[in-house]
């Protein structure tokens, strides 16, 4: 008995951030509700442009609605983040996000709502975002100690796979049940209740001697992010994985196929169940030190579950591969996550939080806008997924070649560098003071 309890030790998820820091707790508990209203929104509008148009390629459009912002307001974001007190500019970006979900709640409440004005909503949500994301990524690490950022960024996709987990269900609940201002509302009221969340964390201060915003700062981080192969590589294997391998753009045409507006939902929450038991089990993560190798192994593994999804043509093996998929790309996201708050210094982090949006954004908009396209031609929707996640399969063993220095990465290697890097920095902060 000992001996199985201390194997399920080693794979349980590890609670101790969240007791430890009353911040990190109020941070999570906001994170975790107003994700779970805005995947809901996430479903609905896909779903209302694809009611509204019944084109594929028109629901891939969202995507480049929301890229074109991000491409500059990461880099913005992430700036401001290393500058001004970053619990500040999440709460800011929170209240805009929260306005912004109000029009859609008013668009949906006409007669004729207005296509423009989903892909303006689109712009928009995603021009915060890049504000808010980098803020957000850059202050989690100063809310734990850095023996606990494992568990931490474990807990953190913990909360984020359980609001897709439910949140997206619900959606095809709500969608074949309730009109779409009702789901709108629902989103809304998610937004209140993490910024009175957000309003009782402590303030977050910049680094000492922070960089003021500029191009300058901006080509700082650009210049540091070359300098790391290994942080490069975990930014170009996520990018690939998500452009050749995300094929949410379809799930609503995927639906048709399978049953319905209530089956959509599911084809939504499919990946965050196996997200989730990744998650939960992901306790064995803090004693894995070639991050690298795994971010490489899991992505693969992720284009291979995508694969299956392009072959079935049953809901419950299409549902099946997709979790398998979300498994995968949850390992891939933990040990990236790692790597990145690990071994970044803390007076650059804002800055390549940003980066890192782009990485973990970019992929997954050019890829529905893939999707959507290939859909077109004579593959269809299932031709058109198994062969991005075969494509996805092929890019990750090229990247595998092509980058030594990722495959070989140690994190105890990383660990030292970030301590040297922030001992420089706060030696030559105090030498510009003094």
């Amino acid at each position: 008995m000992p001996d199985v309890t201390s194997r399920r030790r080693r794979f349980a998820l590890d609670l101790t951030p969240l007791r430890t820091s009353r911040d990190f707790r109020l941070v999570f508990i906001g994170g975790v509700v107003t994700a779970f209203g805005s995947f809901i929104s996430y479903v609905t509008i896909p779903f209302q442009v694809a009611k509204l148009t019944d084109d594929p390629l028109m629901v891939g459009l969202i995507g480049v609605c929301e890229l074109a912002p991000l491409l500059i307001m990461s880099f913005v974001g992430g700036a401001l983040a290393d500058y001004i007190d970053r619990r500040l500019l999440v709460r800011g970006s929170e209240a805009a996000l929260a306005l912004i979900c109000g029009i859609l709640l008013f668009n949906s409440l006409s007669e004729e709502p207005h296509l423009w004005l989903l892909y303006v909503a689109a712009f928009l949500t995603a021009a915060v975002a890049g504000l808010q994301r980098p803020a957000l990524d850059a202050m989690i690490p100063r809310l734990v100690k850095p023996e606990q950022l494992p568990a931490t960024m474990s807990l953190q996709s913990l909360g984020m796979q359980f609001a897709q987990l439910f949140g997206m269900p619900l959606a095809g609940i709500l969608l074949a049940n309730f009109d779409l201002a009702w789901v709108y509302a629902f989103d809304l009221i998610t937004f209140a209740v993490s910024l009175i969340c957000l309003s009782l964390v402590r303030a977050v201060p910049p680094p000492p001697a922070a960089d003021r915003p500029s191009l300058k700062s901006v080509v700082t981080g650009l210049k540091y992010a070359k300098s790391r192969p290994e942080l490069l590589g975990t930014y170009l294997v996520d990018i690939n994985a998500m452009f050749f391998g995300m094929p949410s753009a379809l799930y609503p045409f995927l639906a048709d196929k399978l049953g319905g507006p209530s089956v959509l939902g599911l084809l939504y929450a499919a990946p965050a169940v196996g997200s989730l038991l990744a998650t939960v089990g992901s306790g064995w993560t803090a004693r894995v030190h070639r991050h690298g190798l795994m971010v490489l192994v899991a992505a693969g593994l992720w284009g291979v579950g995508i694969i299956g999804v392009g072959l079935s043509g049953t809901l419950w093996l299409t549902l099946f591969c997709l979790a398998f998929a979300g498994a995968a790309d949850m390992i891939s996201g933990i040990f990236r996550m790692i790597i990145w708050n690990q071994t970044i210094p803390d007076h650059l982090r804002g800055r390549l939080a940003g980066i890192e949006m782009l990485s973990y954004t970019t992929g997954p908009l050019l890829g529905q806008l893939r999707a959507g396209a290939m859909a077109r031609t004579s593959l269809g929707v299932p031709g058109a997924i198994w062969l991005g996640g075969v494509l996805c399969v092929a890019g990750t063993a090229v990247l595998a070649a092509a980058l030594p220095k990722l495959v070989r990465y140690n994190g105890k290697d990383g660990m030292a560098l970030k301590k040297a890097a922030d001992e420089e920095w706060a030696a030559a902060a105090a030498s510009r003071t003094s």
